[in-house]
């Protein structure tokens, strides 16, 4: 099925598989390379899974897969993909940072992510000056903790040494065009079908659904409003302005967002900052009151009464919870706290 003659030797992928990897990432990279072999009746490619220890990692669902071997065996590939998932930054060592720099100097070798583990990539310094993708939930803190690393939403990116992905059926995407790259369109077509995968995306396709698909309905003067909320979090934009940019009244405006979002504008744009903040809190190490500006609130005061009375308990409450869960400890909120946070 291929458009070219394969190459004599099979190109080999490795993954390496960290705590709480993404189980639908990492087949989803991988199904494509098993049929582009079955398809060109000829090995293609082939992979290896390595852990930094060679013992089995659980995927986030809790699957177990026996890998080849450490990380330190992973040195006759051309690629070595990081397999990242949910709790990524509890993901990280100095073993991995030591291993992924040793293999980042060796030549012929790339590096790639999928997921999130662009994470560990970028704390590796090993991102820095590149274009990089990472899971949608990832993208604000990444940007916050890596300015020196290009974040983009893109579904996966291609920028010379580094592969990048979003992960989820993204990394379908990015197989399939890395496949086409290599053995043409015709075999990428015929693996699509076996999947029955209606189209293959391209790399800047958003990562999240579409506004007006979620809303079963194509709305795009409200889709155009949401777009520019999201691109002004840490310097909000008046309601006003907003409904001027898009070029409707701004009762018509929050008629639009009553009648398919069952808020008014200004609720959802805070609930839109507020659940920004909420990423940046749980995934970063930044202080609450600069977490608060860098989502447009202008005191910290306000912005913890605010992300209370949204989710039911104070930032600084809600990060104690999560440096305990890390630690392995219990941690017993005041009576009224715990009130809050079970309704």
């Amino acid at each position: 099925m291929s458009d070219e003659k394969p190459a004599s030797k099979p190109e080999h992928y490795g993954f390496l598989q960290v705590p709480n990897y993404s189980m639908i990432a990492f087949s989803s990279a991988i199904e494509p390379l098993r049929m582009a072999n079955r398809d060109a009746d000829t090995e293609l490619y082939r992979w290896s899974v390595y852990t930094i220890d060679g013992l089995p990692e659980k995927a986030s669902n809790g699957l177990e897969i026996t890998p080849d071997g450490s990380i330190e065996s992973a040195d006759d590939v051309s690629i070595l993909f990081v397999c990242g998932g949910a709790e990524i930054a509890e993901a990280w060592s100095k073993q991995l940072q030591f291993s992924l720099r040793r293999i980042a100097k060796r030549s012929g070798i790339k590096l790639g992510a999928l997921c999130t583990g662009s994470y560990l990539l970028a704390r590796a310094g090993l991102l820095d000056g590149y274009r990089s993708t990472i899971h949608w939930e990832n993208i604000a803190s990444l940007r916050e903790d890596f300015p020196e690393v290009v974040v983009t939403d893109d579904l996966f990116l291609i920028d010379r040494d580094r592969i990048t992905c979003a992960g989820g059926q993204a990394a379908m995407d990015m197989m399939l065009k890395m496949i086409e790259s290599r053995h043409g369109n015709k075999l990428v077509t015929h693996i699509s079908e076996q999947f029955m995968c209606e189209r293959i995306r391209s790399s800047d396709d958003r990562q999240r659904i579409p506004l007006h698909l979620a809303l079963g309905s194509n709305q795009p003067k409200l889709t155009e409003a949401v777009t520019l909320m999201e691109a002004n979090i840490e310097e909000p934009i008046s309601l006003d302005e907003l409904s001027s940019y898009v070029g409707i009244s701004r009762r018509q405006l929050e008629r639009l967002f009553q009648k398919h979002l069952n808020c008014v504008p200004t609720r959802y744009y805070l609930n839109l900052r507020l659940n920004r903040a909420r990423l940046l809190l749980l995934q970063t190490s930044k202080s609450i009151v600069d977490i608060a500006l860098a989502c447009g609130f202008i005191s910290a005061p306000h912005f913890s009464k605010c992300y209370r009375d949204l989710f039911g308990i104070p930032p600084r409450d809600e990060r104690r919870k999560l440096q305990a869960r890390a630690a392995g400890e219990q941690v017993d909120l005041p009576l009224e706290d715990e009130r809050l946070a079970g309704n």
